[in-house]
């Protein structure tokens, strides 16, 4: 930039420092929220993209569509046999198998025994091919071709200095627990894996060659227990087997679906790089479109600090007019003012970059706590960044101040008693761009006010059963336990003080453990009825969580047909409990109506009891029937729940040493209902905490700007205000005069915010099965906020002019 701009620059700046303030800091602050808010989409949409190759990698989801079933959807896993037949069928395929170490499907993997005592550990199972499409970088030893021998092991980095500090771990034996323990040898070390991945590896082991004896599930096919990954040169290949997939789950999944088994079943190719934003569920679109969110509200809160840099920009050009008919006087030309002009907003912008960069550094830590993330400025992606935004920046703000003031008469400006102030035209951009600056701001608060309390909803919302004063052991589960352990276990916690009851079922809050879905057969043709999910519960279940009985009664010993275990009488009959959802999906109209009505053929159940719905898993997914089995002497996978007085975490702690002596070879996994249920919505809380902060600070922007255009128009309408003052008006009239100037952009802003708000508050609030309505209080409430907010901004200097005496302001220049 010429050395005169630079002069120019430095002259304004210190000429009129709070315009300087408010000018450069508006914008800085734009700048920092966008750096930040840019970083974190950069990282959430940068998953596995540190995997070599990873554009030719992709994972087989599974999914499932059976007309009017409430369980339809994808899944990011497969049947574990699926691999196997894929490469029966299609010789030559690349692919693998990863069981356990994969957080998609939410499995954290096996343990580590030292000592007769385990440690929970992410180990995963993978096939000998795993190296061929996952490269992993290797410390020690090699990775390729290392796991064809079954006793073998690959540590990661850390895992190696975990369990054997600074000694050398090759050769070393380690005892890995997956479906039993089984020692291993150690015979390489690959580098640990960034935080931008779902795979958590720590430890690899081979995958067995034949099903262990708990995956009944290994050829089921619609069942989801692996992560399945293939490898494919190019895109046309992967579209290519793609599209002979629907022929070969016809031929494979006759058994499990009969003929035209691809009508119902799919197997999709998902890119790897789009995994991490492709969950399970419903999940899916809110992870795609938070991230979608908060880049909009980095680019739009980037955009209010640029129509505010811009606005005073504009607004303060015309007290330069006389300079620029000085010049012109001079003999400079108009193209040499305009670069001037573009030269000064372009390194006024590099300041305000320098600065962003500064406050985006420091904000981190703050935004880290908040959003549970740990970001990190990477220098050589910001700088370019940085450097883009100041040139677009700088010639957008530049552009227009540039223009009319190098289009200013000299002779005309310098005959006027006055500096020109931009006319008519001048105050209508100004006045539009506050409308666009508060527009955008209030659409923020509508958003962030509905996001919180939609938050505030769930935290509350009835789920069913008391989540307070509640445990759930999900480690009960285990497979590696047997039923007498079980027991056990059962009577050990049953024991301590302060439980009042203990429960199990194959499911708990936060939707851990098995989710099984059962047709209920109708006359007509065999396969057909409504679908169901079917709840295996053992003792104590309903005394735990106390779900409201609508009619009928609950489960006990004392009738035989209650009792599910002898899976031999299933076709003779048993009796089950219904939820409520469950009543209108089989035709029923109130709970008393359902009461001894036998459902199913060939497999009769007979209903017993009605009970209002127990509400374990996200919000995002939907109520569905559901039917409960009971099942008094079989705990197998069955997660644990102990109904307790007292401190939380005092009882967690004992419940965890009554594991630790009783089965110690399993790691404890146990937690409050409510940690487990608040999981289910961290990212939703994370990113409304985020919201909240980009909002703040876009509010913050804007006022900064209409402070400084009140500022800036008050001392202009300086004279103007004397006259009326000496025709008789009041104090009170100027200040109405004044606020009433500004407050008319801020309420025309709502007629721009409320539509933006309603449409992106209506699509975030969609993907809840259990949402607040979206109330005109939201819109009205921020409105108000907005307002008095500006009100307040103006007061101030509305305020202090009306105080003005006539005499001082008719000779005032």
């Amino acid at each position: 930039m010429p050395r005169l701009a630079w002069i120019a620059l430095y002259r304004s700046l210190t000429r009129d420092k709070l315009y300087a303030a408010l000018t450069i800091g508006g914008l800085a602050v734009g700048i920092a929220t966008f750096l930040v808010l840019a970083l974190y989409v950069r990282f959430e949409t940068s998953y596995e993209r540190w995997i070599p190759r990873s554009d030719r990698i992709y994972r087989v989801d599974t999914a499932v569509q059976f007309p009017g079933s409430p369980f339809n959807g994808a899944y990011p896993a497969t049947m574990a046999g699926l691999f196997e037949m894929m490469r029966e069928d299609f010789p030559g395929l690349i692919g693998t198998r990863i069981r356990g170490g994969d957080r998609a499907i939410g499995e954290r993997g096996g343990a580590v025994l030292r000592g007769g005592v385990a440690t929970t550990e992410d180990v995963a199972q993978v096939d000998p091919s795993f190296f061929d499409v996952f490269a992993l970088p290797m410390v020690q030893g090699a990775g390729a071709g290392a796991l064809a021998d079954p006793t073998a092991a690959l540590l990661s980095r850390s895992a190696a200095r975990r369990y054997f500090g600074s000694a050398d771990p090759i050769g070393q034996t380690i005892t890995v627990s997956m479906d039993a323990p089984a020692n291993y040898h150690v015979v390489g070390v690959f580098e640990d894996l960034p935080k931008n991945s779902e795979l958590h590896l720590a430890i690899l082991i081979p995958i067995p060659k034949t099903p262990p004896p708990s995956e009944w599930t290994w050829y089921k096919w619609g069942t989801a227990s692996v992560a399945t990954f293939l490898r494919f040169e190019t895109p046309e290949a992967a579209r290519a087997f793609a599209a002979k997939l629907p022929p070969f789950i016809d031929r494979r999944a006759k058994v499990d679906f009969g003929p035209g088994a691809s009508r119902w079943l799919s197997q999709p190719l998902v890119p790897i790089a789009d995994t991490h934003l492709k969950p399970m569920g419903s999940e899916s679109a809110s992870r795609q479109l938070m991230v979608a969110t908060l880049g909009t509200i980095g680019l739009l809160t980037l955009l209010i600090g640029i129509v505010n840099y811009v606005n005073l920009a504009t607004a303060r050009a015309g007290l330069r007019a006389r300079e620029v008919a000085l010049r012109k006087v001079v003999g400079a030309s108009r193209a040499a003012l305009i670069g001037q002009f573009l030269g000064e907003a372009i390194a006024a912008v590099a300041i305000a970059a320098l600065l962003g960069l500064m406050l985006a550094e420091v904000g981190l830590p703050l935004v880290n706590a908040a959003g549970g993330t740990s970001l990190a400025m990477p220098y050589g992606w910001a700088l370019p960044l940085l450097a883009g935004v100041t040139l677009v920046v700088g010639l957008a703000g530049g552009f227009y101040p540039a223009l009319v003031l190098s289009r200013f008469p000299a002779a005309t400006v310098l005959a006027s008693a006055r500096a020109p102030g931009g006319g008519n035209a001048g105050a209508r951009l100004r006045e539009a761009l506050v409308v666009l600056q508060f527009g955008l701001a209030i659409a923020f608060l509508i958003g962030t006010v509905v996001m919180a309390v939609q938050m505030r909803h769930l935290r509350a919302a009835d789920l069913g059963f008391r989540r307070e004063g509640l445990i759930t052991i999900a480690s009960l589960a285990d497979p590696k336990i047997g039923q007498d352990q079980a027991r056990t276990m059962l009577r050990a916690l049953q024991a301590l003080p302060g439980v009042q009851s203990v429960g199990t079922a194959n499911i708990a809050p936060g939707g851990e453990g098995t989710s099984n879905i059962d047709i209920v057969e109708q006359p007509g043709p065999p396969g057909t009825g409504p679908m169901l999910r079917l709840v295996s519960v053992g003792p104590g279940f309903f005394d735990t969580y106390r779900p409201r009985l609508l009619a009928g009664r609950l489960f006990d010993n004392a009738h035989a047909a209650d009792d599910s275990s002898d899976w031999k009488r299933w076709n003779l009959g048993r009796n089950v409990i219904l939820n409520r959802q469950a009543l209108a999906t089989l035709g029923f109209r109130t709970p008393e109506e359902a009461i001894g009505k036998t459902v199913g053929n060939p497999r009769p159940r007979t209903i017993i009891g009605v009970i209002d719905e127990l509400r374990f898993f996200s919000a995002r997914t939907a109520d569905t029937g559901s039917y409960y089995m009971y099942t008094p002497n079989a705990v197998y996978l069955h997660i644990g729940a102990v109904r307790f007085t007292g401190d939380p975490r005092a009882m967690l702690d004992k419940v965890e040493e009554s594991w630790r002596r009783i089965i110690p070879q399993v790691p404890f996994r146990g937690d409050t209902a409510d940690h487990r249920l608040a999981d289910l919505y961290r990212e939703d809380e994370r990113a409304t905490r985020l919201v909240g902060i980009g909002t703040g600070l876009a509010v913050l922007i804007g006022c900064v700007g209409l402070w400084g255009l009140a500022a800036f128009s008050t001392a202009r309408r300086v004279k103007e205000i004397g006259i009326r003052k000496a025709l008789g008006a009041s104090a009170s009239d100027v200040v109405r005069l004044l606020v009433g100037q500004f407050l008319r952009p801020v309420l025309l802003a709502n007629l721009l915010a409320w539509p933006l708000a309603w449409f992106a508050a209506r699509t975030w609030l969609a993907g809840f099965g259990d949402r607040i309505a979206l109330s005109p209080l939201y819109f009205l409430g921020a409105s108000l906020i907005a307002t008095a907010i500006a009100v307040v901004t103006v007061l101030g200097q509305s305020l202090r002019a009306s105080r003005a005496a006539p005499a001082w302001a008719l000779r005032h220049e």
